[in-house]
């Protein structure tokens, strides 16, 4: 789930920082740079582990910053086939489901890819939300958020990034997981390959596609 990855970068230092130590000030930028976004085939930035290398320091006629090329190490997320991943109920809306790992909160999985057959109902306790509900043998099963949600990782994909980015190294994470053959009944679970965990008993099948 975590990489320490090896990256070399090319950056400006920019004046504000020129007070601080050199390895300070540039893991200062770095972490501006980098820190909770997406790089293509990499991964989600959660931290810059060590700095490696500093070459440089060169300032360019009329400007302040001075240009570095950085060699550092930083730990990534990025889940790998067959992984199975937890996540908490953030919000049920119209929409779909919204997920948290704690440290990062932009998972979904939308409502025309929810296990079938299901539907959402009013919140009784709050009228401007919703609760999603699983049909099972005639029986409905709510996904109210107690338990945590548990899928396994078919695959990690990293869409184009759009036209206006395009300068910029960074790209949204698309991880399809799969739901599949699952049944979970309070502590008791029977899973066949993918799985997703529940507070009641429900069924689960095909796949999902998670956006992060």
């Amino acid at each position: 789930m975590f990489y320490l990855s090896l990256i070399e970068h090319k950056m400006l230092l920019p004046p504000r920082l020129l007070n601080l130590p050199l390895q300070d000030a540039i893991k200062e930028e770095l972490q501006n740079i980098f820190l909770d976004k997406v790089i293509s085939k990499l991964g989600l930035c959660i931290s810059i582990y060590d700095i490696r290398k500093i070459d440089g320091g060169f300032i360019s006629p009329g400007e302040g910053a001075s240009t570095y090329t950085v060699e550092f190490r930083m730990i990534v997320f990025r889940p790998f086939v067959g992984e199975i991943i937890s996540a908490k109920l953030k919000e049920s809306t119209a929409d779909g489901l919204h997920l948290s790992l704690g440290f990062f909160d932009d998972i979904t999985i939308p409502a025309g890819l929810i296990q079938k057959p299901s539907r959402h109902v009013p919140d009784p306790e709050n009228r401007y939300k919703v609760l999603w509900l699983w049909e099972f043998n005639g029986e409905e099963f709510f996904v109210d958020g107690i338990d945590e949600i548990k899928f396994k990782v078919i695959s990690v994909t990293y869409p184009p990034i759009p036209i206006e980015q395009q300068g910029e190294p960074f790209a949204p994470m698309v991880i399809t997981v799969s739901l599949t053959s699952y049944l979970q009944c309070r502590n008791v679970v029977v899973f066949h390959d993918g799985l997703i965990f529940l507070k009641e008993c429900f069924y689960a099948g095909d796949q999902l596609m998670v956006m992060v």
